[in-house]
């Protein structure tokens, strides 16, 4: 018999893999008073959730036990219909398109997008049409969903790629998405902008945004080394990218991969000792929702102020190859080899939820697939999703209500490169946007804000004027 915490667990992640929405900041209702909704009220508000009367019901052993507004889950049964449900909870993002259609400011402006192609995805490119713009999508083999590319097609947006490519043929697919001819490109990982860089393409380009800690990585270091030609903004770095995806979509999305892996193996979250590599943003969430379900949180972290940020979340600190055997490793850094084979030979389980190639130091002639998503790595560690990122292999990605946000910021983005002069580098998604896609999205979820009181403005107009600091303004 299911005791009732894993009940109430298996309830909260089927509502997120069958509708792919957020869980924390959600009102929920939890019918009943038996131990399963006890559980339910106890985790949901561990996850951030609010308990009241509006929204998502849970009704543990009624037929059917979530509801949304009083009616069961909606069917995603198509392609077509992940990607219209998605445009349904994407308001923020369908505000600022609407601003860029009614002011022009992309009609026929060539746009490439290259992320990873899935509903959310999907709707951005659907949403730069409609505004006007020439729309492309590239996905990399391994990031393309195929029947999503097929609805795009269908609804008039070429897509390019093949889960098919490999190697030279993929790089080849890639460099011909990238002679098609844009004005702006959309990257995620950068490397659509360091290729056109490296083939003498980026030259047609007006200017780029990036996604991704770890694509902004590399084009500090082009920076640094005076190579970057081209404008890019770091959309990553906007505080309504970072502060809710990596934190509340990642954190998400990549527990719940892990755990439905793990559950449909017989393993649980609950009580396992976890060890989480970065405290980053990433990590941060990942960290917190792993705690949420039950786990024994450890963190093995490099950077000392981190590490210290982690012990001051009531985390254990320490090295990962002390910290490591036995315990279930999910790494949140988004750098090549950051779990050695030592590390892969000791722990029980590891999972990535940084999400680039080599992150695990993984030999994939040596791996043996021991159920869905789940592979032997040698004698060693059972290993998640071949060492990919969780939530993108064993998932549908981060919750559409963030890819909503994110999305938001790139609309920003393209509106910032088409208004402005901007020099060749990296430039920071300026403040006042972002403070606006903040707004539009307390707007939409109808949150009221407190606001300064005048003395407070007269304060801040006086310590502007530098009086306090002694000096006329």
């Amino acid at each position: 018999m299911t005791d009732p915490t894993t009940s109430a667990e298996r309830l909260v992640r089927r509502f997120a893999r069958e509708t792919n929405l957020l869980v924390a900041g959600r009102t929920f209702a939890v019918e009943g008073a038996d131990a399963v909704s006890h559980e339910l009220r106890r985790l949901l508000a561990a996850l951030g959730a609010h308990l009241g009367s509006d929204g998502v019901t849970f009704a543990p052993g009624q037929d059917p036990d979530i509801l949304i507004h009083g009616t069961a889950l909606p069917a995603r049964v198509t392609a077509a219909d992940r990607v219209d449900n998605a445009g349904a909870h994407m308001p923020v993002s369908t505000l600022v398109a609407a601003r860029l259609r009614e002011e022009g400011v992309v009609r026929g402006i060539r746009i490439g997008i290259a992320m990873v192609l899935e509903p959310k995805t999907a709707q951005l490119a659907l949403l730069l049409r409609d505004a006007g713009a020439d729309v492309v999508v590239y996905a990399h083999p391994d990031e393309i969903d195929v029947e999503v590319a097929d609805v795009l097609r269908a609804r008039g947006i070429p897509v390019d790629g093949d889960p098919e490519l490999s190697g030279a043929e993929e790089r080849a697919a890639a460099v011909a998405f990238l002679r098609r001819g844009f004005d702006l490109l959309l990257d995620d990982g950068s490397h659509l902008i360091r290729l056109a860089h490296e083939e003498g393409l980026a030259a047609g380009l007006r200017g780029a945004a990036e996604e991704t800690t770890s694509g902004l990585t590399p084009l500090r270091l082009m920076q640094s080394r005076g190579l970057l030609g081209i404008p890019v903004i770091a959309v990553n770095d906007a505080a309504m990218k970072t502060s809710f995806d990596n934190r509340y979509g990642t954190g998400q999305s990549c527990v719940f991969a892990i755990a439905d892996v793990l559950d449909a193996a017989g393993i649980g979250v609950r009580d396992q000792l976890a060890v989480v590599v970065g405290y980053g943003p990433v990590g941060e969430g990942v960290a917190a929702h792993l705690r949420a379900l039950g786990a024994e949180i450890a963190v093995a972290e490099t950077d000392p102020v981190r590490a210290l940020r982690a012990a001051h979340d009531g985390f254990r600190i320490g090295p990962l190859r002390e910290l490591a055997p036995g315990a279930l490793v999910v790494s949140s850094t988004g750098a090549p080899h950051t779990v050695d084979a030592e590390t892969l030979a000791v722990a029980r389980i590891v999972a990535v939820a940084g999400g680039v190639p080599g992150e695990v130091d993984v030999d994939a002639s040596a791996l043996r697939p021991v159920g869905a998503h789940l592979d032997r790595a040698g004698d060693g560690a059972l290993l998640i999703a071949r060492g990919g990122c969780v939530n993108l292999a064993a998932a549908e990605g981060n919750p559409i209500e963030i890819m909503d946000l994110s999305f938001a910021v790139q609309l920003g983005a393209v509106e910032q490169l088409l208004a402005r002069e901007l020099s060749a580098g990296l430039h920071p998604f300026p403040a006042e946007a972002d403070r606006a896609i903040a707004l539009a999205a307390a707007d939409a979820r109808g949150d009221r804000l407190d606001e300064r009181s005048a003395a407070q403005r007269e304060a801040q107009d006086e310590w502007r004027s530098r009086r306090y600091l002694g000096v006329s303004a």
